[in-house]
């Protein structure tokens, strides 16, 4: 057992809302009326980057030890969960890590997610690879990507990432994959003042008129290892500004319920852009997402402190409609809203880092 989770003991001892199997159509709601329906799966904990504001060297150096094979949950005990959770009302999941690509075989994965069936199936990455991987991503079944990337600067980008990884090759991936059909694609960049802040007019004027969407996220004090200060906080009202006094801009509605990017579009009519406000403005009121580790435990928010063992109940012999009723609780009792309540102070607490659970 991993010390990094909570176990859930046995999810026969704990008072479940409900014995046996979900009527057809039941759906869990938490305790802000909130339905579970996205999961975002970590599928490797493992990345060949060292992203400054997620994976820092001065943690995930040479000597840090990354979750022995043993612990990972294999691919048919993913697709398992993602069927237990689509019974739930889940309509979405995205594959993360960590960086996905580097999970052996993942189009086996996906091809076995997609045949789940009633699933919008999607994958962030890195892009490091994605050139050589796009065709058979999207053969297999994905139906989108999204692309980090953090400048067109090249010289700010390779310090971002911290292993001289160059934007040229990123460009290429994203190229890729408009090929192979993975659209719309989404472009994420993480804006860190007096770091890349001043390349965000870049950026957006980049992929304007592509068909790509850019979201400009602000820096997140997820995990406990990347040094965040509030100071370092570009708000997105003022990447709004800076933008749209270049390339004008006007507000669009949501696409849906829980969507976490607020929308703008050129006024051109030439593409949108999206920002993503986790600390200035938070939207956890709407926030319908879950996410599972690497080793098969169920976080239900990004900053979490803790997390709930599924793989136990996977591989004790726990069955389905058990594993459904366990996840139900969970999520019934769910009552997080960290960005509402961020202060300095919880900023300081030992929460799950981002390479664990994804983004």
């Amino acid at each position: 057992m991993s010390d990094r989770i909570i176990p859930l003991v046995d999810a026969r001892s704990i008072p479940l809302p409900r014995v046996g199997p979900l009527r057809p159509g039941e759906r869990p709601a938490d305790t802000q009326a909130r339905p579970l329906r996205d999961l975002r799966i970590s599928v490797t904990d493992r990345c060949n980057f060292r992203c400054t504001y997620c994976m820092p060297k001065d943690v995930f150096g040479p000597d840090y030890k990354f979750l022995p094979r043993s612990e990972v949950l294999s691919f048919e005990e993913i697709t398992r969960l993602a069927r237990v959770f689509k019974e739930l009302g889940t309509e979405k999941i995205r594959l993360t890590g960590g960086e996905p690509l580097l999970r052996r075989d993942i189009e086996r994965l996906i091809g076995m997610l997609a045949g789940v069936g009633g699933l919008d199936l999607t994958l962030t990455t890195n892009g490091s690879v994605l050139a050589r991987k796009a065709r058979s991503l999207r053969d297999a079944g994905l139906q989108r990507v999204t692309v980090s990337l953090d400048s067109l600067d090249d010289t700010v980008f390779r310090a971002m990432n911290d292993v001289d990884f160059p934007v040229a090759r990123v460009l290429e991936g994203i190229d890729a994959a408009a090929a192979a059909g993975l659209a719309p694609i989404k472009v994420n960049m993480v804006v860190q003042r007096g770091v890349n802040d001043h390349t965000v007019v870049e950026m957006a004027r980049r992929f304007k008129g592509t068909g790509h969407i850019v979201r400009f996220i602000e820096f997140m004090d997820v995990g406990s290892s990347n040094g965040w200060r509030m100071d370092d906080v570009v708000p997105s009202s003022e990447i709004v500004r800076r933008i749209g006094a270049e390339l004008p801009l006007e507000p669009v509605d949501a696409n849906y319920y829980g969507e976490v990017a607020e929308r703008w579009r050129y006024r051109d009519g030439s593409g949108e852009i999206g920002v993503i406000s986790s600390v200035t403005q938070a939207f956890c009121r709407t926030c319908t997402r879950a996410r599972l580790s690497t080793d098969g435990a169920l976080y239900t928010c990004l900053f979490a402190t803790s997390g709930y063992d599924l793989r136990s109940l996977l591989r004790g012999g726990a069955a389905d409609a058990e594993i459904g009723a366990a996840v139900a609780r969970i999520w019934s009792v769910r009552a997080d809203r960290y960005s509402e309540i961020r202060t300095a102070e919880t900023a300081k607490l030992r929460k799950v880092e981002m390479s664990y659970i994804g983004g």
